[in-house]
């Protein structure tokens, strides 16, 4: 697409429409993390992971395999357990950095809060001092 803009806008043109036209535009290519997957069901009586990928359009093609039920018991609900424990972790570690990110931003509010202060006691200091004997304004008796 960009190609196209490069050597003859009406080629961008047209792959962007054609773009636009086949609903190929990706929602997470434009900054969406796993945190703010919408429609990604809370209840944990559902199998999310097979919710999610069905209305995300994993249902068709290869993809669908991973969420189907394999017939055995045992590693459908082992393949279900480890699931939910990766977005358990997922989320830890999501949390983790938010808290990550709080404290590196009170450091730093609280490093510009003090550097504040220190200059608000500076020129406090420069306003209260007293002025020299015999210092007088240049300006004073000049028009």
């Amino acid at each position: 697409m960009v190609l196209g803009f490069m050597v003859f806008w009406p080629i961008g043109l047209f792959l962007v429409l054609y773009i636009t036209i086949t609903h190929r535009w990706s929602q997470d290519m434009f900054g969406h993390s796993c945190r703010t997957r919408r429609g990604m069901p809370q209840d944990p009586t559902r199998d999310a992971s097979r919710d999610w990928a069905r209305e995300r359009g994993f249902g068709r093609g290869w993809g669908s395999a991973a969420f189907r039920p394999s017939g055995n018991a045992a590693f459908d609900d082992y393949k279900t357990q480890t699931l939910r424990r990766l977005e358990d972790e997922q989320e830890a570690f999501e949390g983790f950095l938010q808290r990550l990110r709080a404290a590196k931003d009170k450091t730093e509010f609280d490093a510009f809060m003090e550097e504040r202060a220190r200059v608000n006691r500076e020129s406090a200091e420069t306003a209260e001092a007293p002025e020299a004997p015999g210092a007088e304004d240049p300006r004073r008796g000049a028009y």
